[in-house]
């Protein structure tokens, strides 16, 4: 036994070194994959009250329209469909049921007012836009959206769903606007600012809560500028001019259509 002795650690010893030389490769490799450390994480800060002891308003800064509904006098919707409306015919009833309204939802410009009652006879002139269809309230069904162009570059947006047979207004906006967009069930309206280089833009959507389309998010966003002039001045309620004005917020780009 003891006559082996010697080549049983030479072996051994070739073993143990053959083994460190692995575990050191193996250790090299995970050093060149591990992850390194970006340096210390800043605090995080949480918002901080300011003036904490002053009272809280209680009267709403500005007028959007939101959270008005109405149910359009003189509309009848079969079977709930909004396809089965005429556009023109829901502003006309709109216009009819509030004649002298010269601000709000149904505010609008003796002008637009005229050329309204004549969409059927110079259909060509008729301020009423082909109208656009999406489920915004996320039930299925498709609500009907309508623009209604008015003087100096304002539209009036307005939305509408069917229910038990009627029509419900539970959008009504007008401004001067860029251009409107749906983005899922969102109904996005651009309005310039009087920052050149700047636009405003309001997103629209759905309240369950409130049974209307509410104005949810509203910034203002760095724009490339065109041109080089400054652009006009935005405002979210459009005030009425001596004579006629307009109605609340809008233009809008859907996924299917319908005509007037």
């Amino acid at each position: 036994m003891s006559a082996h002795r010697p080549a049983r650690a030479a072996l051994l010893l070739l073993t143990a070194t053959a083994v460190l030389s692995a575990l050191a490769a193996l250790s090299g490799c995970a050093d060149a994959g591990e992850l390194e450390s970006a340096g210390p994480t800043p605090t995080a800060i949480g918002p901080t009250r300011l003036w904490p002891d002053r009272p809280a308003a209680t009267v709403p800064p500005m007028d959007y329209g939101e959270g008005e509904t109405e149910t359009v006098r003189g509309i009848e919707v079969p079977g709930d469909d909004v396809r089965a409306v005429r556009p023109v015919a829901v502003v006309q009833a709109e216009q009819a049921a509030d004649p002298d309204a010269l601000s709000g939802p149904d505010g609008m410009y003796e002008q637009t007012a005229r050329q309204l009652r004549e969409c059927d006879t110079k259909p060509k002139a008729c301020p009423v836009l082909k109208a656009y269809y999406r489920d915004l309230t996320g039930d299925g069904k498709d609500e009907m959206i309508i623009g209604v162009s008015l003087p100096k570059g304002q539209l009036a947006v307005r939305c509408y769903l069917a229910e038990k047979g009627r029509l419900i207004r539970v959008m009504g906006t007008s401004d001067a606007v860029i251009g409107v967009s749906l983005a899922g069930r969102d109904l996005i309206i651009r309005a310039p600012s009087n920052l050149p280089g700047y636009e405003y833009r309001t997103a629209w959507s759905w309240d369950d809560h409130q049974h209307a389309m509410l104005p949810t998010r509203d910034e203002i966003l760095r724009v490339h500028e065109e041109g080089g002039e400054p652009l006009p001045s935005h405002s979210h309620t459009v005030s009425p001019a001596p004579g006629p004005s307009p109605a609340t917020t809008g233009s809008a780009t859907a996924s299917s259509g319908g005509g007037r």
